[in-house]
């Protein structure tokens, strides 16, 4: 005999409510699997794999409109499932990275210390510029940089977020020293801040494209946007960065 689920049971199973379930069959999304007497709702296994997938991607802060687009493309389940797997995956690497970061912090702090910058940001969200990489380059350049961050292994993430924290350290040293933007220093630091972009994929840097360009809008950026500004030790630092770039690339 095929196993069923009241809907009370199934609300309680799932930490949601039976207001929540009867919607989610008022607009199609989840049907019940029979209705009994008195218009009890039943539901049987696979009603279950669904409400999970839809309570997912609910979580990923999908609308009911395009979890149903979803729930209708012809994808096996099974494929479906795993892809959900290794999203929830990546996101449980995040959330301990994340973890381990604070807890590093916190404890540097009971030391009287200060906790290390170039671990205290490990695991927070990559994708907090997401909108503007895709504005200002495309949804392909994102998309790419993306899969590129998210398939490193934890311990070149580690390497690579320790390598431009120092070269944004050795720039803000290097501008409350006076130096000039057009010397030997400072142009070495130019160079090795181009070659790190051109290690990213997707981006112009890295494709061969209009490099000159795209190094010239970081530059601008930099100056420009507080946010970044700040990697280089303030405005200053960030104007020091911008001349040395520009005349790197010789504009």
């Amino acid at each position: 005999m095929t196993r069923e689920w009241s809907i009370q049971q199934l609300a309680r199973l799932a930490g949601t409510t039976s207001r929540t379930l009867r919607h989610y069959d008022h607009v199609g999304l989840l049907p019940a699997t029979r209705v009994g007497p008195g218009g009890y709702r039943f539901y049987d296994a696979a009603a279950l794999r669904r409400l999970q997938r839809i309570l997912l991607l609910r979580e990923w802060g999908l609308g009911l409109p395009r979890i149903a687009e979803m729930l209708a493309d012809d994808v096996p389940e099974e494929q479906a499932l795993s892809a959900h797997l290794d999203l929830l995956e990546s996101e449980r690497d995040r959330i301990e990275r994340q973890i381990a970061a604070v807890a590093s912090t916190l404890d540097a702090r009971r030391r009287g210390e200060e906790p290390m910058a170039e671990t205290m940001f490990d695991g927070f969200d990559h994708t907090a510029h997401r909108q503007e990489v895709t504005d200002r380059w495309g949804a392909d350049a994102y998309a790419r940089s993306d899969a590129w961050w998210r398939g490193m292994p934890s311990a070149e993430k580690k390497q690579w977020q320790e390598d431009t924290a120092r070269l944004a350290q050795e720039w803000a040293r290097a501008a409350e020293r006076g130096i000039r933007p057009d010397s030997d220093e400072a142009q070495e630091l130019a160079a090795r801040h181009v070659a790190w972009l051109r290690a990213i994929p997707g981006t112009p840097a890295s494709e061969g494209g209009d490099v000159r360009g795209y190094v010239l809008g970081l530059a601008d950026m930099y100056v420009a946007d507080d946010r970044f500004a700040k990697n280089y030790g303030g405005a200053a630092g960030a104007a020091f960065v911008r001349e040395a770039l520009r005349h790197h690339v010789g504009a």
